[in-house]
């Protein structure tokens, strides 16, 4: 069963109608369809008005589809790979070999799980350095097989624990950054839930950032801003509007390319039907990306950076 926000009461209403109708009943056919109707243009209207707070909400809904449910309805001949060959496996970084209908690719995601045991497993989704030494890994494997890279952006952030730090986390993200800045094949990144500080970016310094249209691409969460500017969670949606991360905002910024639509009401909606939205975008940017000479491409990547940090 859905979860339901406390912005959706009116959806929920007429949610609860249709269910209480006899679907099989002729004589209420009518007015189902009415209620169809309404619902689709209640969650057209009320989700292209959502505030930063509800988008933050939003992008963490239990139900809306990590990167393993998008590896799974895009992707095909799936091979994973494991382990940074140096500490051990981080399972909150996945990757492997991979197919978009005909185009070989190497995938990267950040995996946060949608079961206790799977987030978890998963560590919900925060890496250690043995994850972005994983995705260093993968990227010399794309580069030596001429790949193009995609990867899938859903964290809160790197994992800030004390065994963290002593092997080395910032390290590990910045020789992932690195890795992603001189690779010679095209790279392509998706935020595709919370694209969380440095934690992104380890894996989101691509030559294509994308976002879904209700996830967000901030430094610090809602909350970590509240705590340190107001030294109370109980202002993160202020923060939240002062973070400027929502995708449009971060678009206006050029701190992305484009935005992916999402289905009404949410990619948690349907996960099929936005993937089929999500695989369009990449097999189209991938073509894009591949009309480039590689030397062509490293010159646009590092303008692309350094336009960002001069502007700052």
């Amino acid at each position: 069963m859905i979860k339901y926000f406390d912005f959706e009461r009116d959806i929920q209403k007429i949610d609860d109608l249709l269910d209480s109708l006899d679907k099989f009943n002729s004589d209420n056919s009518s007015k189902i369809n009415q209620l169809q109707l309404e619902r689709t243009h209640k969650l057209k209207s009320l989700y292209s008005r959502l505030e930063p707070w509800q988008k933050v909400q939003v992008s963490r809904h239990n139900d809306r589809p990590h990167s393993i449910d998008y590896i799974n309805n895009i992707f095909g001949n799936i091979i994973y790979l494991h382990g940074d060959k140096k500490f051990a496996d981080d399972s909150a970084i996945i990757g492997g070999f991979a197919k978009i209908e005909t185009q070989s690719i190497i995938f990267i995601g950040t995996e946060k799980g949608n079961t206790m045991d799977t987030r978890l497993k998963h560590n919900f989704g925060m890496a250690k350095p043995e994850g972005y030494r994983k995705s260093q890994r993968l990227i010399a494997l794309a580069e030596k097989f001429n790949l193009p890279v995609v990867t899938l952006v859903d964290t809160a952030g790197a994992f800030p624990g004390k065994d963290a730090e002593e092997r080395g986390q910032s390290e590990s993200i910045a020789s992932s950054i690195l890795s992603f800045l001189r690779v010679m094949t095209p790279t392509l990144s998706v935020i595709i839930g919370e694209g969380g500080s440095g934690g992104a970016i380890g894996i989101a310094t691509s030559d294509k950032v994308l976002m879904l249209e209700h996830s967000t691409y901030s430094v610090i969460s809602p909350e970590g801003c509240a705590s340190i500017l107001w030294r109370s969670t109980n202002f993160s949606q202020e923060a939240a509007n002062t973070l400027k991360l929502t995708s449009e905002d971060c678009k206006k910024f050029e701190i992305i390319d484009d935005i992916i639509p999402e289905i009404p009401g949410g990619a948690h909606r349907n996960h099929l039907e936005q993937s089929k939205i999500v695989k369009k975008y990449l097999l189209d940017n991938i073509e894009k990306l591949k009309s480039f000479p590689i030397e062509d491409l490293i010159k646009r990547r590092k303008k692309k950076y350094l336009n960002i940090t001069s502007d700052i």
